[in-house]
């Protein structure tokens, strides 16, 4: 708990700080906005010309999107510090967080706030209510769940990154590369592909379970998934799975971990 509040104060400090600069914050938060708009905008023009995908509407597909994106916006906000990992390692700095009597990841997390990430969850946020079928408790909890799940599942995948950056020193095209997995496949639905890369994209980098499986449950197509529908229910234990999982293996490299002047 001590960990907890230390973290929360830090990020209100990080926070505070970003919203310094007002033009910058405004400048970050519309770019989002635009960015991730863009995105789905392709989505609706492709979408006019053939109106379903795999056999879903648009209406199914742009909840889809609503959903990864506002999954990605509550993994970034917390996390996009650990994109600056490297240069940490690099310069030393990494040496002075672990003599803190303070856990290192969350001094790491709390370095600064991901302003752009903002835009990312609003528009997240915005095609999810519009999209959405009609909501029932049940649906309520669930979202918040799979959102909470899906944000953990792509959590785990970058603290993994941030851990082997500790021995490796450079994942910058790795981390690329895995996040434009994430975005670009984990928007549409996963029968979209073929055989093989449905089966990677959710066996191997569980990209479908950041949205499209819950997403799935949601919209009444859990049984039309490869996997059982139990599964597709209790998917959002995945994603604490997994990042307890990535967070012992940042535990394990840190451990290992050799000073740059060493």
């Amino acid at each position: 708990m001590r960990t907890l509040r230390l973290y929360w104060r830090l990020q209100r400090a990080a926070m505070r700080g970003a919203v310094q600069y007002r033009l910058n914050t405004l400048i970050g938060v519309v770019t989002g906005v635009v960015y991730q708009g863009s995105g789905f905008a392709f989505v609706w023009v492709v979408m006019h010309t053939f109106p379903t995908m795999a056999g879903w509407s648009l209406r199914e597909i742009a909840f889809l999107y609503g959903l990864r994106l506002t999954a990605h916006a509550l993994c970034m906000l917390p996390l996009s510090s650990l994109i600056g990992i490297e240069w940490l390692v690099r310069e030393g700095e990494l040496d002075r967080v672990l003599l803190r009597p303070l856990n290192p990841l969350v001094q790491v997390m709390t370095k600064r706030m991901g302003v752009g990430q903002v835009g990312d969850l609003l528009t997240g946020l915005v095609l999810l209510l519009i999209a959405a079928p009609p909501w029932t408790p049940g649906m309520i909890a669930f979202s918040l769940l799979a959102v909470v799940g899906g944000a953990l599942v792509e959590a785990s995948v970058h603290l993994s990154l941030a851990s082997l950056s500790l021995r490796m020193l450079e994942t910058f095209a790795l981390r690329g590369f895995l996040d434009d997995v994430f975005s670009k496949f984990g928007s549409y639905p996963m029968s979209v592909f073929g055989g093989v890369t449905q089966w990677l994209l959710t066996f191997v980098l569980p990209v479908a379970f950041v949205a499209y499986v819950p997403a799935s449950v949601l919209l009444g197509r859990a049984e039309a998934l490869n996997v059982p529908v139990l599964v597709a229910y209790g998917s959002p234990l995945l994603g604490l799975a997994l990042f307890t999982l990535a967070y012992r293996f940042w535990e394990r490299q840190l451990r290992h971990y050799h000073s740059v002047g060493s």
